[in-house]
């Protein structure tokens, strides 16, 4: 129990009050009888303590840790979320508290009210609706997905997020590996299962088809994620970007003239080809409209205003992989060259479009 203390950086004495309550009570013993920590023990007081540090309570957290729907691969996913949320919270808290300094070295004082929207609660409230307010289906490209799933009643919505792609007139089951995007979903939205498309807890071919909207950049193994969606339906339907394509970094203005970091966060990834090839799909080009209601990374090419907005950034998980600092060059770049006319020099043949192909796929099998 020391050793355990020591290397988790806690006490003896919350190691004893764990096993008083229950939360974590060593089940091994040592040659001379002493209780020790097995393997799974360690694991669930890892699972604990990080629980803890997130500020949950013992209650909570005993809840959460004991739910037979959640084994340790889904629990390392639903605390990843729940960090990365608190890292978003935390950059926001940094780039609020950025902006006061520059207002205070500009002889500028906010009042009391703006610094108790900035620093108070507020803040943690438009971090967690930013996805939701931001993320809307776009009915073309929706109709696009929904047609592909063909006469399919049963649908798997793998990776569903706040599930705003699946289709209303269908018998869906979503999977969603992220606490914070699971208690995000509307009432009455579909039931949705804790896991990973990794791990799929569905037997062979139990549903019609299974389909992804915009998610599998953020799997740990796309090949073995699509396969597992192979084996539990008999239709597959994934719609993701093709940055294997060399030339999608450079017809983005965004990724080519202000985030060339984009490049670095694709770097041996399966390409979309090897992604289709697992599968055997065929690939179907999908169009960008200029005024695209879900604000993806590639939804604002016609509106490029849009990324100075905190809240559209935040919904996207590429300014936040890039990290703050390239985020503010970018945006303090697009911000002076919009004031300056530079940008609409440079892609003024982008106002006449209503439609950009920017590697958007629909992989069909």
């Amino acid at each position: 129990m020391g050793r355990v203390a020591e290397l988790a950086g806690v006490s003896v004495r919350t190691l004893h009050h764990y096993d008083e309550i229950g939360l974590v009570q060593p089940s091994a013993r040592t040659p001379v009888g002493y209780r020790a920590y097995s393997a799974d023990d360690v694991e669930r007081l890892r699972e604990v303590l990080a629980y803890r540090r997130l500020g949950f309570g013992l209650r909570e957290i005993a809840d959460l840790v004991d739910d037979p729907a959640t084994d340790a691969v889904a629990h390392l996913h639903r605390l990843r979320g729940l960090l990365v949320a608190q890292r978003d919270s935390a950059a926001a808290m940094v780039t609020a508290i950025d902006r006061e300094l520059e207002a205070r070295t500009m002889g500028i004082r906010t009042t009391p009210e703006e610094q108790l929207k900035v620093f108070g609660a507020q803040l943690y409230e438009l971090i967690g609706s930013a996805y939701p307010a931001t993320r809307r289906t776009e009915p073309r490209i929706a109709a696009r997905v929904w047609e592909a799933l063909g006469d399919a009643r049963t649908v798997l919505n793998v990776g569903a997020g706040t599930g705003s792609y699946e289709p209303p007139d269908r018998e869906v089951t979503a999977v969603e590996p992220s606490a914070v995007m699971r208690a995000q979903r509307p009432a009455g939205a579909a039931p949705c299962v804790a896991a990973s498309a990794e791990r799929l807890p569905f037997a062979d071919q139990s549903f019609d088809a299974a389909m992804a909207f915009s998610t599998i950049h953020h799997w740990q193994d796309p090949i073995a994620g699509l396969r597992e969606m192979r084996r539990v339906a008999r239709r597959v339907v994934v719609f993701t970007h093709d940055s294997s394509d060399a030339g999608w970094l450079n017809r983005f203005w965004l990724s080519r003239d202000y985030l060339p970091e984009v490049a670095d966060l694709v770097v041996g990834r399966p390409t979309v080809d090897e992604l289709a090839g697992a599968i055997g799909a065929r690939l179907e080009p999908v169009l960008i409209p200029w005024d695209c209601a879900d604000g993806f990374f590639e939804a604002y090419w016609r509106r490029p205003e849009a990324y100075l907005e905190e809240h559209v950034r935040r919904a996207v998980s590429v300014w936040t992989r890039v990290g703050p600092q390239a985020e503010r060059r970018a945006v303090e770049r697009l911000r002076e060259d919009l004031v300056s006319g530079r940008w609409a020099e440079r892609n003024g043949e982008l106002v006449g479009l209503d439609a950009a192909e920017l590697g958007l796929r629909l992989l069909v099998a």
